[in-house]
């Protein structure tokens, strides 16, 4: 999953007895379908597909990152798997800048300070730069206008900005209008900083992130002589996604599901995203390549998510819009393992109210499926926004009904969640989440085993009627919802971009 999330317990869904379930999708099917997917599936056989991820990570240099060895096994394991189940597959290149850290360190007063770069961040002279800090004050829109520094001299200083209401780019970017040599932006929420500037073009001046507790210890320090060293490049990546599909069903009404395949530079990725691949992967190897069903089945498999959403993104505007309304809707699992393991998903119809808006029409429906699909299991899941982090957001721009599961990132379990789902209480659902830690012993396989039953019955649900979702509608019904949805959604993910989420603000 790409930087950190914002989860909000804000509601949790009504747990609906198993019976909703067995009346997930009432359309009865033109053929047959396999004998509920979603019970065939076991922990151990997605199991099997994790501990190849881990070995391909330990002869790759540690990790599966696009633009490394590991990812590039990665992408031929799943995709040799895939061709040999009778699948129709492709794995389409694409371009990128990629963004490399070599060295970063940060000391003030003489003191190092741990913290982290800002993803795009430009980097510092060699040897880095040494300058007096400076604090912005601390309102509604810390750092966000240039009026925040009136009556305050930052020229040639390094600027400590607080979190919150406007973009990490903007506070970097008015920072160095105002002639800063750097900024260090502090969290306004327990845990770690993992930020980005967005994109290279965004980036004006070296940026760091740190802590809560360090921002606010280092603002009784204005005057200290700050070190800052960022040693980073920007290279040209060329990587692949895996794109399957079943060759029977319909093929202008694909039910579409998807799960980042790459890790961070850190780690072996394999909560994040190992999880949510094996588990699709497992499903797609169940239902074969020519399963029978209505709708078409295309399985995906995201190269340089960790970079951007960058896959994703560039395959939806690689599509005509012909080819857009081909896809019925899209289903997004990242992180469907966590070890200490929260049960959400995509809250399509906004009835949390608050936060990033609804998905496009039918994303409710999803929504409610995934909803009935855990509560056959006992489990009540809780809502979460779409906040544009993950790699449904290029769907959602574009008018395509979308959810999904996920088990929690970064955020830290609340007592309410652990008395309904177990685990610990005031501990992170991943502890580990983008580091070294994120490996085979970094999941949590019961947790892991649910949602992997849920999507597949969901999706096999799908690939015999989406008329819950979207209607059955003509071709040219379709075009004009989704004509009509994407200025909206496209607004929706900025504001979710500017309020916090993505991980840029």
């Amino acid at each position: 999953m790409m930087s950190s999330r914002t989860i909000t317990s804000r509601r949790s869904a009504t747990a609906l007895a198993a019976t909703c379930a067995a009346a997930l999708f009432t359309v009865a099917p033109a053929t047959a379908a396999p004998a509920d997917l979603g019970s065939t599936i076991t922990a151990n056989a997605v199991n099997r597909h994790l501990i190849a991820f881990q070995r391909i990570a330990d002869a790759n240099g540690g990790n599966r990152a696009s633009g490394h060895p590991g990812y590039e096994a990665s992408v031929d394991y799943v995709a040799g798997k895939l061709r040999r189940a009778g699948f129709d597959v492709t794995t389409p290149e694409f371009t990128y800048q990629a963004y490399f850290l070599d060295s970063f360190s940060l000391a003030v007063a003489g003191q190092p300070v741990e913290g982290d770069v800002m993803e795009y961040s430009p980097a510092t002279p060699q040897g880095g730069l040494t300058a007096p800090l400076v604090v912005a004050p601390v309102d509604d829109t810390p750092g966000c206008e240039a009026t925040d520094y009136d009556g305050t001299d930052v020229t040639g200083k390094v600027v400590l900005i607080q979190r919150g209401s406007c973009t990490f780019a903007q506070k970097q970017q008015v920072a160095a209008e105002r002639g800063a040599t750097a900024a260090i932006i502090y969290n306004n929420v327990d845990g770690s900083l993992n930020g980005t500037l967005g994109d290279p073009e965004a980036a004006r001046i070296p940026t760091a992130g740190v802590t809560k507790q360090v921002g606010e210890a280092l603002a009784g320090q204005a005057g200290a002589e700050v070190k800052l060293d960022i040693q980073a490049r920007l290279e040209t990546v060329t990587t692949r996604n895996v794109i399957a599909q079943t060759r029977t069903g319909r093929t202008d009404n694909v039910v579409m599901a998807g799960a980042h395949l790459d890790s961070v530079p850190e780690g072996p990725g394999i909560n994040d995203n190992g999880t949510g691949s094996a588990g699709l992967l497992e499903t797609a190897l169940r239902m074969g390549g020519s399963p029978k069903v209505n709708n078409a089945v295309r399985f995906a498999f995201w190269g340089a998510e960790e970079s951007g959403l960058v896959g994703s993104t560039k395959y939806v505007q690689g599509l005509t819009f012909e080819q857009q309304l081909d896809i019925a809707l899209y289903l997004n699992f990242d992180m469907i393992g966590s070890p200490n393991a929260g049960y959400f998903t995509y809250d399509g119809d906004n009835s949390d109210g608050v936060g990033a808006g609804p998905g496009p029409q039918g994303s409710g429906q999803i929504e409610q499926d995934f909803i009935a699909a855990m509560a056959a299991q006992g489990i009540e899941v809780e809502g979460d926004d779409f906040d544009g982090r993950s790699d449904y957001g290029e769907f959602i721009a574009v008018g395509i009904p979308s959810g999904g599961l996920h088990t929690g990132v970064e955020d830290l379990k609340t007592e309410e969640q652990a008395a309904k789902w177990g685990g610990t209480a005031g501990v992170a659902f991943d502890p580990n989440y983008h580091t070294t830690q994120d490996n085979l012993a970094n999941v949590d396989r019961v947790a892991l085993e649910r949602n992997v039953k849920a999507l597949a019955t969901v999706i096999e649900g799908y690939a015999q009627s989406t008329e819950a979702v979207n209607g059955m509608q003509s071709r040219a019904e379709r075009a004009k919802l989704r004509s009509a949805q994407i200025g909206l959604m496209a607004q929706r993910l900025a504001a979710a971009e500017h309020i916090g989420h993505l991980d840029r603000a």
